[in-house]
């Protein structure tokens, strides 16, 4: 019996493009999805932003920081807390806040809540020293050139202050600065008599018109020797020109004022 003769089958060697096809398909479902991922976070980015933004204006970022870190946010929003993690971590090398500057966060915040319109305008900063909160307010702003009347288009802006400040137990401190410039008229001899004279005359405005005791009032003047700003160019000047009411501290009772100052 004959044998059949085996026919062999032509081979394909195009079998490959299936395999390409699939793995470029595939390939290009990747990049199709990375770049849908990536637009989804670039929203999810914006959107944190906006609302880590909101918060800080909102004055709920320290309270968001303590819960993250354990620990307690100071007006920069840094935290006193270490990181956690695995196998150990690094501590936070922030110093910790004295409990006496803590306890004034809150005064701090307020203050800015309710400065808001005079701090955008320029007129008003709130910000937090060693020696406890300071409230400055800018010359031009409270009282005409070379005077010590306080403008009666400030009173409320004042009011606002004396009405927080009205809660709070701690010592006031009225502190008055100047420029450079010396000033010599038939009332004011100096920079040193109208920088105190200021201080005093919204020592008195604070008292017989918000009511605030005397007792815990007290007077610096300091002229223009604890300069903020450079008294070379009138920016400068504008901004040494000023009252502050500093909300004091426990150790803020103990110091005097100093040049430096913290970050806002």
């Amino acid at each position: 019996m004959a044998r059949k003769k085996k026919v062999h089958e032509h081979e394909n060697h195009e079998r490959w493009l299936v395999s390409y096809a699939d793995f470029i398909t595939l390939l290009f479902a990747f990049f199709v999805v990375m770049f849908a991922s990536s637009q989804t976070d670039k929203g999810k980015q914006k959107q944190m932003s906006e609302s880590i933004k909101s918060a800080m204006e909102e004055s709920r970022f320290t309270a968001t920081m303590q819960g993250i870190l354990g620990g307690v946010a100071d007006d920069t929003g840094k935290g006193n807390a270490m990181m956690k993690g695995p196998g150990g971590t690094k501590p936070d090398t922030t110093p910790t806040p004295p409990p006496e500057i803590v306890e004034l966060i809150p005064a701090m915040q307020r203050l800015k809540q309710e400065l808001r319109a005079e701090i955008d305008a320029g007129s008003m900063e709130v910000h937090m020293t060693g020696r406890g909160v300071v409230v400055t307010m800018q010359q031009a702003a409270f009282f005409p050139s070379g005077d010590d009347m306080v403008a009666l288009s400030s009173y409320q802006s004042v009011g606002k202050v004396a009405q927080i400040v009205n809660k709070l137990p701690n010592p006031i401190r009225l502190e008055g600065h100047t420029d450079s410039r010396p000033i010599r008229t038939s009332r004011f001899h100096s920079n040193w008599e109208l920088s105190a004279a200021r201080a005093i005359s919204m020592m008195d405005l604070l008292t017989h018109e918000f009511e605030l005791p005397e007792s815990r009032m007290a007077i610096g003047g300091y002229a223009d020797t604890v300069a903020i700003a450079p008294n070379e160019t009138e920016e400068g000047r504008s901004r040494n020109r000023r009252v502050d009411i500093v909300i004091l501290s426990a150790q803020g009772v103990l110091d005097q004022p100093s040049a430096e100052r913290s970050t806002k």
